[in-house]
């Protein structure tokens, strides 16, 4: 009986609660829901007219609107709220913006490589560039800004580089973007706070020839993560303005390089874009063009635009901290290029192919854009294997200088393919132009002509032997080297030379060898030298002796002094002390025994490899 009151008590307090929830939900839906928030109206375009948001009135909270283009070339705006200011956040006086980007889009992608520069206005004032990016993997699109007034300085720092600009520290060193980091991450490697990837995007070019960029690379100017093309010939009706994509040309033609970010201020003659460098080199001359962003990809690593180039409108002529600038009308510099490949493989057309593209003038990138640019030419044939060896032969052409000459022999190694090893060749060559201090005038052009061979000629130097050991002054002598061929059977040469006729009695030695063991004999390393002048670098550069030939040299017991990129042979022993000065002065080498090449026999291989041979020179 108890127990069936328990159950009645139960049940009945389980019917009043469920009058109460009843009458509950009944009270709430009578009453009003609040009206939800109303959405943001942002205005679909920046400002006809530039008016600036001054740094000093940035405050927590304020509400603002940015613009980038996500496909197309139309931007578009995205409601930006100001979290704060970060002062010195990237250098002394180097003040940041830090906001959040609020909106579909933005929310979706993240920030995106690509972005740097996007324009954010408050109240129709611009604030700033969109610049940096927080972190990786990163929750929220939160980005830093630079502020308009660091910008505005870059104009200034190209008329006096140096100075200290509305704020901006110009500095002439190549961009380091860990450098820019303004709070430092347990792994200094991976600041938290960096500026915004900008695509560089190759088009035409294979990922070894990606690697071989990355390789050699200065500060700044790493292959980031982008894809694209160039169109340089089609028309492109919209107007840069803010929020419009806008790209610096690195090489152009067959091949293409560029780098993408957002424009942030336009007037008649410039704009300004970025919010930071693309590689500090401080004056440039870059090709500027309109861009197309053909999609926007997002990633939870990085996102970043997909872009073609298109129209070329003027030139990029400062690469500063806070942006860069851009001249329209202004034409860049650029050196032509072009590369004509043929031979008897297969892949190739009937005449070669031809590649023409132009490379800015510019000392930091020409030399390895031209390298990497012939790389990728010497490779992209299908008849190209690893053991295509390259006859290359072509000219640089320098105003107001000798023709620096190419002509050498280019085989694979056990280690290297062949048209890497031409490809550095060429890069140190220009390496060695750019690097001298003393040039005054531009590089007008480079041709080359290059044959592919489709097979690997190589040989080495096994052993040599003269035809007498004991012999006089004046005699002629056969030198007989024996040569193994890769894969190959040996087989003998034989050399006739001449010696001196005022060679002293006693030993005296023969070096059988290849062009570059001569090279190093002739042309000893200085270290702490002074710089050679223009001239005696072509004529260094000239002088070298090709890959592809057998050279017997004379290694006499006489002063040898290398003096100005000059190797003045078998100099009397008061010479030498007259010169003793310069040597201190580190302007002179001077080596005890004279190199005398006497005689050379061309081979149909690269050879490699050195032999001694000693003779016995007897009273007549």
């Amino acid at each position: 009986m108890d127990v069936y009151n328990c159950l009645k008590d139960i049940r009945n307090s389980l019917g009043v609660l469920s009058v109460l929830a009843t009458a509950a939900v009944a009270g709430l839906a009578q009453t009003p829901a609040p009206d939800p928030a109303p959405a943001l109206i942002l205005p679909p375009a920046p400002p006809a007219v530039t008016k600036f948001f001054p740094l000093s009135e940035i405050r927590r909270g304020q509400q603002g609107v940015a613009y980038t283009v996500f496909q197309g070339t139309t931007p578009e705006p995205m409601a930006v709220e100001i979290l704060g200011v970060l002062h010195n956040a990237i250098g002394p006086r180097q003040d940041m913006i830090l906001a959040r980007l609020e909106g579909a889009k933005p929310e979706y992608t993240g920030v995106v490589a690509g972005m740097s520069g996007s324009p954010v206005y408050i109240d129709g004032r611009l604030v700033g560039a969109l610049a940096f990016r927080i972190g990786q993997f990163s929750k929220e699109p939160i980005a830093g800004i630079t502020p308009i007034q660091q910008m505005l300085g870059v104009e200034d720092a190209g008329s006096r580089p140096g100075v200290e600009l509305a704020g901006a520290a110009v500095m002439s060193t190549a961009f380091d973007k860990s450098a820019a980091s303004a709070v430092a991450s347990p792994d200094a490697a991976a600041p938290l706070i960096q500026p915004m990837d900008t695509p560089l995007v190759f088009s035409g070019f294979s990922p070894a020839a990606l690697q071989l960029w990355k390789d050699h690379a200065p500060a700044g100017l790493v292959p980031v993560q982008g894809i694209g093309g160039s169109e340089s010939d089609e028309k492109q009706p919209e107007p840069l303005i803010p929020g419009s994509a806008v790209s610096a040309v690195l090489v152009r033609g067959d091949l293409d390089v560029a780098a993408t970010c957002t424009v942030t201020y336009v007037d008649p003659a410039k704009l300004l874009a970025c919010g930071h460098p693309i590689t500090q080199f401080g004056p440039v001359s870059m090709p500027m063009t309109k861009a197309d962003v053909v999609a926007t990809l997002a990633s939870p690593l990085d996102s970043f635009k997909i872009i073609n180039t298109t129209e070329t409108v003027g030139s990029i002529t400062e690469d500063r901290q806070s942006a860069i600038m851009g001249e329209f009308g202004k034409p860049a510099r650029m050196i032509p290029v072009t590369l004509h490949v043929s031979g008897d493989g297969d892949g190739l057309p009937e005449h070669g192919s031809v590649l023409h593209f132009d490379v800015i003038d510019q000392p930091q990138v020409t030399p390895m854009a031209v390298m990497v640019a012939v790389y990728q030419g010497l490779m992209q044939q299908n008849g190209y294997s690893a053991l295509t060896t390259y006859r290359v032969q072509g000219a640089v052409k320098l105003s107001g200088y000798p023709t620096v000459k190419l002509d050498s022999l280019v085989a694979p190694t056990d280690t290297s393919p062949a048209n890497l090893l031409a490809a550095l060749a060429l890069g140190e060559r220009f390496t060695k132009l750019y690097d001298n201090a003393a040039r005054r005038t531009p590089i007008e052009s480079v041709d080359l002509e290059v044959d592919a061979i489709p097979r690997r000629l190589t040989a080495e130097i096994e052993s040599a032997q003269a035809s007498k050991v004991e012999v006089h002054a004046g005699d002629v002598v056969t030198v007989e080297a024996t040569i193994r061929p890769w894969h190959g059977d040996a087989r003998n040469v034989r050399v006739p030379v001449t010696l001196p006729a005022n060679l002293p009695d006693g030993p005296v030695r023969l070096l059988v060898s290849d062009g570059s063991t001569l090279d190093r004999l002739l042309q000893p390393p200085q270290f702490n030298a002074q710089p050679l002048d223009m001239a005696a670098t072509i004529a260094q550069l000239n002088s070298m002796h090709p890959s592809d030939r057998l050279y017997v040299t004379l290694l006499a017991p006489e002063a040898q002094a290398a003096v100005d990129g000059h190797t003045l042979s078998a100099i009397p022993l008061s010479m030498a002390n007259a010169l003793e000065p310069l040597k201190e002065n580190k302007g002179m080498a001077l080596n005890g025994e004279s190199a005398m090449p006497i005689a050379s026999l061309p081979m149909d291989a690269v050879l490699s490899g050195q032999q001694l041979v000693t003779l016995q020179v007897e009273d007549q």
